[in-house]
């Protein structure tokens, strides 16, 4: 049993954080809203764990590392909640946002899972790899370093690769993040929309209050 306490723990919209009581919330580690820590999970220094109109939750023996951002969200009329299975590692500076990342996986420094995304069991992502929203990974798959996953199928892009541009183009990214249907070429109109609806989601925080003991 450990006598840590769990981290800085925030109620949001009615839900307390649980930690388990074999689990490690670092002192500077955040957790808010519905966040579930499983037995000898780790979440360490300056990670957040934000679950905003959803959930988060962290299997067992599964380890967060220094400043990783998980953020679930409901902002695109659904919920979208971050769910690591047992023995997962996400390293430091890695973005999690609404998506599955299933057991005994492997995220490297610097990783980003978007909206919707699902790593396969015993999956690799590679420093500073990108999987974009919607896209699935078998299991077991590779994602090489600085490179970007896509679509299920799924397909590799490395940095620079002419496609990028229409690829995302065509991936609707705005929708399934956001709820935001504006196109992909009215960038002022796309960015203000997202800003809104961001605006409006994060305005649940103005009734935080930190979780009793």
């Amino acid at each position: 049993m450990t006598t840590n306490p769990p981290g800085f723990r925030i109620e949001h919209r009615g839900a307390v954080p649980q930690v388990h009581p074999t689990a490690y919330v670092a002192p500077t580690a955040v957790l808010v809203g519905d966040v579930r820590i499983g037995p000898r999970a780790r979440v360490m220094y300056g990670a957040v764990l934000d679950a905003e109109g959803s959930r988060i939750e962290v299997g067992e023996a599964a380890v967060v590392c220094e400043n990783a951002v998980l953020r679930a969200s409901a902002a695109a009329g659904a919920e979208q909640p971050v769910l690591l299975g047992d023995h997962v590692f996400v390293g430091p500076h890695a973005t999690l946002l609404g998506c599955t990342v299933e057991r005994a996986c492997y995220l490297a420094s610097s990783v980003h899972v978007l909206q919707q995304a699902v790593v396969g069991t015993g999956s690799v992502v590679a420093v500073a790899a990108l999987v974009h929203a919607r896209t699935v990974l078998p299991a077991e798959y590779f994602v090489a370093p600085y490179t970007m996953a896509v679509g299920d199928p799924v397909r590799l892009l490395a940095p620079g690769d002419p496609e990028v541009p229409q690829v995302l183009g065509r991936l609707g990214f705005a929708g399934t993040a956001f709820g935001v249907g504006a196109s992909w070429t009215d960038r002022v109109a796309r960015h203000e929309r997202i800003a809104e609806v961001r605006s409006a989601e994060f305005a649940a925080h103005l009734d935080d209050r930190p979780a009793a003991d």
